[in-house]
């Protein structure tokens, strides 16, 4: 094997892995692995980011989208910390995604060098394993555990830092060869049938699904044996693209916003199987919906890894398997039960939540996103980052097989675009929508730029209020007409689109969103359509002027 540094090493192993993007902003401190992507372009390509918290969420997407790894590169110190965002994104999205971060020579480490940081010690909290290589021919070695780590069980971010004279060091060890496959955990038939009789026995069953590792095929055994069985399934907050939300079995999902008829469906089910599954605060309501630790309602939690199950209820039976791996077992039966009209009455009330009074704003999100329902195409993929304007991609739109939720656990502002440019980057030839909000926007805006270069813009509709709206609403709620540090002054998002190569408008009143959205459609260097909201139209059902005054109400 011919002698070549332990940058091009690692770059020669990701690609055997299966790794063909990688996202990032460069730095002096791995010079080395960009030397070596300087060989791969088309076959591993970086694309250039302008920030690193804009890299780290384009990875954190990449890998919730595709199911492989978001490759990320970035300097240390600043590079490192800006990228942590992303880092914390994947982590609650159960994600996998491999951060790399330069580091400094390791004759230095330890004395607090230029931009020196323990990144195990500052990431240990954060991701799901933290590891440095100091050793060039361990290169193979450790970079296969961290794509198993990253992959496997619960995938999550791993993050490796490169101390700069290991990657300048010359090998000659071989690189990896290619991926190694892990096969998923299946459920034992004990445990199936004791799942399968404890549904049988249930009078009001409940289907709850969601985390990360699900495949298409997956989805679809769920949904085979659910419709068989007539069991209404519900999913868990930002993951309800997973399940065909046209199916008659789906009611809905369990997030931010969650209706009444959803709070009262988990809450009156005797029975809740629950797969894939991690609990966060949003799916329980703050975890008042199950009572902690030892719910009232029987539980059955199924996930691919131990340390999810039992960590924040005590299930009535645990069961240690990929959620693909159960969804196929449970799709080669069926169960029966007393229990069409339950599943028929949560449906119902499902359908009933898009019913929508006329919003008092120029532009009406209501019938925008109606529109949108029946027009987007069946693979097209919707991001959005976090603000009270989220509730349009996630409560109002109906997610076919095909189409796929980009959307953070985490509820980070800014990352609906860099989301959006990564869907582009893994499918250019896909429909991607991306939501923000006019604060939310500004986060990472600059990525626009990326997007440009890169060749992959989205179609970018920004809700501008001139608010942080959902600030403003828990301010009026809590301490109404006193208004601080929620007010916006914006600049000319057009003109500032049009300057990064995009087609741009700025669409006045509802009447005229349907031909710009369609010149958007036709535009081939994508699109940002700026849509003039009114602060009144904070939530779908309840004006800004209402929670005022209900604030003011409670107080007198």
């Amino acid at each position: 094997m011919t002698e070549r540094n332990g940058g091009k090493l690692i770059v020669e192993c990701l690609q055997a892995l299966g790794a063909r993007h990688s996202f990032g902003v460069p730095g002096e401190s791995y010079l080395a692995v960009l030397d070596a992507l300087h060989d791969t372009r088309g076959a591993l390509d970086f694309t250039l980011c302008r920030n690193e918290g804009g890299a780290g969420f384009m990875a954190a997407a990449y890998g919730k989208l595709t199911g492989t790894p978001g490759i990320c590169f970035v300097t240390r110190g600043p590079g490192a910390t800006n990228a942590s965002i992303g880092v914390h994104t994947a982590m609650q999205d159960s994600a996998p995604m491999i951060l790399f971060v330069g580091q400094v020579g390791t004759d230095m480490k330890g004395r607090e060098a230029f931009q020196e940081i323990d990144y195990r010690a500052y990431f240990g909290t954060v991701a799901k394993w933290a590891t440095e290589i100091d050793d060039v021919d361990r290169i193979p070695e450790i970079i296969a555990r961290v794509w198993t780590t990253a992959t496997t069980g619960r995938p999550g971010p791993v993050v490796v830092a490169l101390p700069e004279d290991m990657l300048t060091d010359m090998t000659s060890v071989p690189a990896l060869t290619g991926p190694m496959p892990v096969e998923e955990a299946a459920p034992s038939p004990d445990a199936m049938r004791t799942v399968l009789s404890s549904l049988a026995e249930a009078k009001r069953p409940l289907i709850l699904m969601g985390g990360g590792g699900w495949k298409a095929e997956g989805s679809a055994a769920l949904q085979r044996f659910a419709e068989a069985s007539d069991l209404p399934v519900l999913a868990a907050f930002r993951f309800q693209d997973l399940y065909d939300n046209h199916s008659a079995t789906y009611v809905g999902d369990a997030g931010v916003g969650m209706t009444p008829a959803t709070k009262k469906l988990i809450k009156d089910s005797d029975l809740i199987l629950a797969i894939g599954v991690r609990f966060g605060e949003m799916t329980t309501d703050g975890y008042t919906l199950l009572e902690v630790p030892k719910p009232a309602q029987k539980l059955i939690h199924v996930h691919a890894s131990d340390r999810e199950l039992g960590k924040v209820y005590i299930p009535d039976l645990a069961v240690q398997a990929g959620n693909n791996a159960f969804a196929k077992a449970l799709a080669e039966n069926t169960v029966s039960g007393d229990w069409a009209d339950w599943r028929s009455e949560a449906r119902s009330a499902f359908e009933a939540a898009f019913d929508l009074p006329d919003l008092p704003s120029p532009v009406d999100m209501g019938k925008v996103t109606a529109y949108l329902r029946d027009r987007l195409p069946a693979d097209t993929v919707l991001t959005n980052g976090a603000g009270n304007f989220t509730v349009w991609p996630n409560k109002f739109f109906k997610f076919g097989p095909g189409q796929r939720l980009l959307a953070p656990q985490s509820g980070a502002m800014g990352y609906g675009l860099p989301a959006a440019v990564a869907a582009k980057v893994a499918h250019p030839e896909r429909t991607v929508v991306c939501f923000a909000g006019d604060g939310d926007f500004q986060m990472n805006c600059q990525e626009l730029g990326t997007a440009m270069q890169a060749g992959a813009q989205p179609i970018v509709l920004i809700l501008n209020n001139g608010i942080y709206g959902t600030i403003r609403m828990h301010q009026e709620k809590t301490y109404p007409e006193r208004i601080s540090g929620t007010t916006l002054e914006n600049p000319d998002f057009v003109t500032l689109a049009k300057s990064y190569g995009y087609h741009a408008e700025r669409v006045e009143k509802t009447e005229e969103f349907e031909a710009a959205f369609e010149r958007a459609m036709a535009s081939d260097t994508g699109a940002v359509l700026e849509l003039n909201i009114s602060p009144e139209a904070l939530t779908p059902r309840q004006t800004l002027s209402q929670m005022r005054d209900a604030a003011k109400g409670a107080v007198a």
